[in-house]
């Protein structure tokens, strides 16, 4: 027994004691292999699953570091079983390969015949194959690499796909750094991204993908098909390119609900290239519009299934998804892994703000009361309908109300899930409201008259959430969210993350009715920010209102 931080658990869980000295060093240790699940005030459980073991093995860990990880800060001995099942799940990972093969072309090789012979035994695999070559190589139809890739994680071995790229219709793109330069860690993603040919880069929201994408854009000097999630972040995607590179107006097409440009570079929407006609998705064909040289994917957590059943019959074509969260509320992290490409590159949160890259911030819970009326009436609601009566708790308004006095004369977000409520404390706080309802010519008036400060307050739907740039946002206020969505608790986090011209803390609060299903969706919420660093302090709401 030692006097470290860490239990370690035969079932894979990590128990991690956050008051101990050695919490943060811990914490950054075991963050690249390990997911939080539960972050009370003393203990945070994380668990160690196999896709998080892949993906550290994918961005250059080896088992021997994860075990001695573990040993080094475990208070207990580790199970011996326990470091077995790591160094043999990592090991899983690149032992089976497609290649390209100069005779035969696409196969799948490994120089373990057992494991060729064990995967080939299984029906999902025997109509992606063709022929056997030898004891440790099979043909692989053409079409049929992403599937595969798909279909082997499943069997439980990611295969590391070596075929190599097309390198697609060239196109001339410089960086213009004349008043700016790239940062080390962005250098650093697209160095990984470039080593691998494809891969998710992730970093925290305000610390630049978009200058990634255009950086690895330069580097391999070709068309680029982007795809992002709504028409506003479209254009801020074509403004920052045009400002950082030495592409032109005529250069980057629009391909939305508005627009259908196709050019050699082109920023196309996720809800135009899934808009169903007669039951097809005529959309798609943009990705065999041009011969493209690279696809970026921007927010890659967000991808839709029609999106990752067409990714899967481009795997020739260089990939890159961006995001600040590998967390998918859907669960397909395994296809992101598979479709896109494992994880080159992650920056944890804290890092870059050390760095001076993004805001520190400060996170909040302000806990508000149903009465007793509220509460027999939440009592006998049916389940469905328990979440959207506690967010809509009276009190909340009440409190939003303070905390707009006490930064009065900051730029504040007050971001919601419900529409009705939003509608209703826009109205009683006579500020411009945001929606999916709102015209995107409107939506960026708005955002415009927030970063120029002619508007101080905006209430914002989820539309809100990410891919929007207000830089100058210092607090954000969340008065309801997406049920337990940690992927969303990040993204609203990130809205007040841009750094401050004055060095000023960003601030987050989050409002909850205690003892609800809205404060059990809270700590859901919360545990990917806490698995970066990020602490809540917990404040009763009447004490907010009595000071």
């Amino acid at each position: 027994m030692t006097e470290g931080p860490l239990i370690v658990q035969s079932d894979k869980t990590l128990l991690l004691e956050v008051d101990h000295e050695q919490f943060q060093e811990c914490r950054n240790e075991i963050a690249p292999f390990a997911e939080l699940e539960r972050s009370p005030e003393h203990i945070h459980t994380y668990r160690i699953t196999d896709l998080g073991l892949w993906n550290a093995g994918a961005a250059g860990y080896d088992a021997e570091q994860v075990v001695d990880v573990l040993i080094r800060f475990s208070r207990f001995p580790v199970a011996h079983g326990l470091l077995v099942g790591v160094a043999e799940t990592m090991a899983r990972y690149g032992r089976i390969s497609i290649d390209s093969h100069p005779a035969h072309g696409l196969v799948l090789s490994t120089a373990e015949p057992t494991i060729l012979t064990e995967v080939l035994r299984s029906k999902k695999v025997q109509p992606l194959v063709g022929d056997q070559i030898d004891s440790g190589t099979v043909k692989v139809h053409p079409s049929e690499r992403g599937r595969l890739k798909q279909v082997l994680i499943a069997l439980g071995w990611p295969a590391e796909d070596r075929a190599g790229y097309v390198d697609g219709e060239s196109h001339n793109i410089d960086l213009r750094t004349e008043d700016w330069e790239i940062r080390d860690y962005q250098q650093q993603a697209v160095s990984g991204f470039l080593a691998g040919g494809s891969g998710v880069v992730v970093l925290p929201c305000g610390s630049g993908k978009t200058i990634v994408g255009a950086a690895a854009m330069a580097e391999l000097g070709a068309t680029t098909l982007i795809l992002v999630t709504n028409t506003v972040a479209a254009r801020q995607w074509k403004a920052e390119l045009l400002r950082r590179t030495s592409l032109t107006e005529e250069e980057i097409g629009e391909y939305s609900g508005a627009r259908k440009q196709v050019r050699p570079v082109t920023i196309a929407t996720y809800q135009v290239l899934t808009t169903r006609r007669n039951g097809e998705y005529p959309h798609l064909d943009l990705f065999d519009a041009r011969d493209w040289g690279l696809i970026v994917y921007d927010e890659v957590h967000l991808l839709p299934a029609p999106v990752f059943r067409f990714t899967a019959d481009i795997q020739a074509r260089r990939r890159l998804g961006l995001t600040a969260t590998l967390i998918r509320e859907d669960g397909r992290e395994k296809d992101v892994f598979s479709l896109i490409g494992p994880k080159r590159y992650d920056a944890p949160w804290r890092e870059i703000e050390a760095q001076g890259w993004i805001a520190p911030a400060d996170c909040t819970e302000v806990r508000v009361s149903l009465s007793d009326t509220d509460r027999t009436v939440y009592a006998m609601a049916e389940f469905d309908d328990r979440y959207r009566l506690a967010a809509h708790a009276p009190d909340k308004v009440r409190v939003v109300r303070v905390l707009l006095d006490r930064h009065d004369g900051e730029q504040v977000l007050i971001i919601g899930q419900y529409l009705d409520q939003l509608e209703e404390l826009a109205s009683q706080l006579d500020v411009p409201l945001v929606t999916g309802k709102t015209p995107v010519k409107e939506r960026e008036r708005l955002f415009g008259a927030f970063r120029e400060g002619d508007v101080n307050v905006l209430v914002v739907s989820k539309v809100a959430n990410f891919s929007v740039d207000l830089p100058e946002a210092t607090v954000a206020i969340q008065i309801s969210g997406t049920f337990g969505s940690r992927q969303e608790e990040a993204q609203r986090l990130g809205r007040v993350l841009r750094p401050k011209s004055d060095g000023r803390t960003a601030h987050f609060y989050t409002i909850v009715t205690r003892e609800t299903v809205d404060a059990d969706f809270a700590a859901k919420r919360q545990r990917f920010l806490a698995e970066q660093g990020y602490a809540y302090s917990i404040v009763d709401a009447d004490d907010l209102l009595l000071g």
